[in-house]
């Protein structure tokens, strides 16, 4: 199995670059899906969320945004909670990697912005940073999403900057295409290219 991580800051088109493996019969794993599954039904990771940060666990269920109003724009709160939910996904991730082996499939991609920080890089054989100029993912955040710029905006700088991907992913994908499938096929070209790279070692 080959297992290719994918990570980017949001709005900088990685759930394209999945899609375009998907279309090469990639399994796909989303870690900001799985994170979200986890919230609502793993008991030990909720028990210890709530122990962390007080008044989040209502009628026994996370209120997310009570959740998201403690960690905004407060690192040391962030870090306490990716602390918690980082080995909890990554185990999960264990467990579908796991799963897609034993039904043959030969390549998975693992989306996840954190990937390099949460340790999940270290599974995969190569890792792929999407990045995209900062105008253009503010640009599809607000589309996507429905927010205003400077809200937008402000998602952006809080996470890492493009020098981060560069120094720490082995290729770089840059998206400053005008579409969604004009970034995908040459995702498909750039996979399709790796791919053969890679049988031919």
């Amino acid at each position: 199995m080959y297992i290719i991580g994918i990570t980017g800051g949001t709005g900088a088109g990685k759930s394209t670059a999945v899609k375009a493996l998907q279309t090469l019969g990639a399994g796909a794993l989303d870690c900001d899906v799985i994170y979200h599954e986890l919230l609502s039904d793993n008991a030990e990771m909720i028990s210890e969320i709530a122990a962390q940060f007080s008044g989040v666990l209502i009628n026994g269920e996370i209120d997310r945004r009570r959740l998201s109003e403690i960690v905004w724009n407060n690192p040391a709160a962030l870090q306490e909670l990716n602390n918690i939910t980082h080995k909890y996904v990554n185990e999960e991730i264990t467990r579908r990697i796991t799963s897609y082996q034993s039904q043959g499939v030969q390549i998975v991609a693992i989306d996840a912005i954190a990937l390099i920080e949460s340790g999940q890089s270290e599974k995969c054989d190569v890792v792929v940073g999407v990045t995209a100029p900062a105008e253009c993912r503010v640009s599809r955040i607000m589309s996507r999403d429905s927010l205003s710029r400077e809200h937008a905006l402000s998602r952006v700088n809080a996470q890492q900057p493009e020098s981060f991907y560069k120094d720490n992913c082995d290729y770089i994908l840059e998206n400053n295409y005008d579409t969604e499938a004009e970034f995908e096929a040459k995702c498909v070209e750039f996979f399709n290219k790796m791919n053969k790279e890679k049988h031919n070692e």
